[in-house]
């Protein structure tokens, strides 16, 4: 079995990401590996919203205390907390160069948006160097993921 020394979750603080970091930490619990937990925020769309920014210096330090409220309920698991400016999935590859492991939720988006807005966690799957777990925001993982561990049932896919 390989060594999971890095779990990657990026998240964009949605409710629907949940499933995705319980799953994130109950691999990183099973690997005795450490979690980075990312967020990306785009840059400025004009120079309205770079001024914007420029006057609320703040943002990034309210984007990390947002991610600090993500916390696993397993104590010994080594969190990292990373917070981002740029083009999501760009960010999230060029992290991951120095992760083992991806494993982040995916909106579901139907085929006509994805083709005018593309999708983050697709282009993250056709371009990483490291395997990815793509978590759907409907998936019900069992009580014991939530706890910290991957059952046997989700490991193997049954």
């Amino acid at each position: 079995m390989p060594h999971i020394h890095t779990v990657l979750h990026p998240t964009d603080l949605s409710e629907t990401s949940n499933a995705a970091f319980r799953l994130a930490c109950a691999l990183a619990h099973d690997y005795s590996s450490d979690l980075l937990v990312l967020h990306v925020y785009p840059p400025p769309f004009n120079g309205a919203d770079a001024v914007d920014r420029d006057r609320n210096d703040d943002l990034e330090h309210d984007l990390l205390d947002e991610l600090h409220k993500l916390s696993p309920q397993d104590t010994t698991i080594k969190v990292h907390y990373r917070v981002e400016e740029g083009s999501p999935a760009e960010v999230i590859l060029d992290v991951a160069r120095n992760c083992d492991l991806i494993v982040m939720g995916t909106h579901g988006r139907g085929v006509i948006a994805r083709a005018f807005m593309g999708s983050v966690a697709e282009h993250v799957l056709r371009e990483a160097i490291c395997p990815v777990i793509t978590v759907r925001p409907t998936v019900a993982l069992p009580e014991e993921v939530a706890a910290g561990g991957v059952t046997e049932e989700v490991a193997s896919g049954r």
